[in-house]
């Protein structure tokens, strides 16, 4: 292979690298909020942090699988950015501490509720990819005093065929 060849391999190679670079990967600690907003647009959620900072919020839901989190101090500067639909972010739940403020402000409104009056308890589902593979629904289940009794993962029926009908 010439050196040519091999220049516009690598710099194919990079344009696909970069194009995987998320959103929420390119705002810089410490950044100012108008700047984030400049880059992402007007939140779609906001949540008062303890300390008198923020938590901005971008979801895709309902139907898309990721929702973008962003910590504002008091001053107005970036402490951290992530994206929070993913099973290392559900699991820092805490089953008998938590409530539904404490999943909004981790997660963002879910995509659907529903009420099981048997097990007289409401659930919160939201869509994520684990491992940046698999379709799933993690569901958040709050006992009747909005207290975090349960959760659970499971395929999204939405995006498998072979599911479909079955749930």
């Amino acid at each position: 292979m010439d050196h040519r060849a091999q220049l516009v391999l690598v710099c194919l190679s990079v344009l696909v690298f970069v194009g995987c670079v998320q959103p929420y990967q390119k705002i810089e600690t410490g950044s100012d909020q108008a700047a984030v907003v400049a880059h992402l647009g007007p939140p779609k959620e906001t949540y008062n942090l303890p300390g008198g900072g923020k938590r901005l919020m971008w979801p895709t839901q309902p139907m898309g699988s990721t929702t973008i989190a962003v910590d504002i101090d008091a001053s107005g500067k970036v402490v951290s950015s992530r994206q929070v639909l993913q099973e290392n972010e559900f699991y820092r739940a805490e089953v008998g501490k938590w409530t539904h403020d404490d999943v909004l402000m981790n997660f963002g409104r879910p995509f659907e509720t529903s009420y099981f009056p048997l097990m007289k308890r409401e659930v919160w589902s939201y869509r994520y990819q684990e491992n940046n593979i698999q379709h799933m629904l993690f569901h958040f289940y709050f006992d009747d005093q909005g207290i975090l009794r349960q959760t659970q993962k499971a395929p999204d029926p939405a995006r498998d065929p072979s599911l479909r009908g079955r749930f």
